[in-house]
């Protein structure tokens, strides 16, 4: 489904040669995430996901103030503990979709990055960020806590110590910490922030669909697995690119000198 296909209140998505960027368009409330918004959010990804143009997705906020500054407190306010329950559901749901799209997905941080809005980033295959940006997980200053996978994927990515001092502290740090924690991978001038993480991105896009696809499967769910299961799985995965056109493709390119041309069979 081509961005023209799709109506949205709240995104702006558009496509270039194959790389999908979902901007999320509330500036007003600095992209704050509602329940509309997570909503519309599903819909993109999942129509990214279904559509074979494309190649890779860039996430980001639009306007210069804000990534995505959160969810939408009016709403947290109002929760009982079943809808919670459910409102975690719902946000750990789109952080699923993201994480298992398939296909590389980059969160191009341009601000404001917090709470719910950092989580997602978080679910992102890899993030970038221009130098003005700022981080953090407000939430245990709001008397709750992170709820769309904070406390589970932050540890796996920065490390346990260093993720309860940001998760239980609720503060905020620019983009150069940030990167030095290994939390974003690339530090841009905010000018340069979307066309460098399009270059970033369109280096993946040039290797081969399936293998990318099932590296990233294999480093996904063999991070939740022991190590001999993760090993197994990724013998597996190996095992299933010599039937690919992709794999002759690229082999006989390197033996050619040549640059392969990769068709995704």
């Amino acid at each position: 489904m081509t961005p023209s296909e799709m109506s949205f209140a709240n995104l702006l998505v558009t496509d270039k040669d194959g790389l999908r960027t979902i901007a999320v368009n509330r500036p007003k409330v600095l992209n704050a995430l509602n329940s509309e918004t997570i909503g519309e959010l599903g819909r993109a990804f999942a129509a990214a996901q279904g559509d074979a143009s494309v190649r890779a997705v860039i996430l980001t906020g639009a306007g210069e103030k804000s990534f995505i500054a959160g969810a939408d407190i009016n709403e947290l306010a109002k929760q009982t503990p079943i809808g919670g329950v459910e409102t975690s559901r719902v946000g750990q749901k789109l952080s699923i979709l993201v994480e298992h799209l398939g296909k590389p997905v980059c969160a191009a941080i341009n601000g404001y990055a917090f709470g719910g809005g950092l989580e997602l980033a978080l679910a992102c295959h890899m993030r970038t960020a221009a130098e003005t940006a700022k981080m953090g997980l407000p939430e245990v200053g709001l008397g709750i806590i992170p709820g769309y996978g904070g406390t589970q994927r932050l540890p796996r990515l920065v490390g346990k110590g260093v993720a309860l001092e940001l998760i239980l502290s609720g503060g905020r740090i620019d983009a150069k910490e940030a990167h030095r924690i290994g939390l974003v991978n690339r530090v841009y001038p905010a000018d340069s922030l979307l066309s460098g993480t399009e270059e970033l991105l369109r280096e993946i896009m040039a290797k081969s669909p399936i293998a990318v696809k099932l590296a990233l499967e294999s480093v996904n769910s063999g991070l939740e697995m022991p190590l001999s299961e993760g090993l197994n799985l990724e013998a597996n995965l190996f095992g299933l690119l010599p039937t690919t056109q992709d794999m002759k493709e690229g082999m006989t390119a390197f033996l050619e000198k040549r640059p392969p041309k990769f068709t995704g069979n």
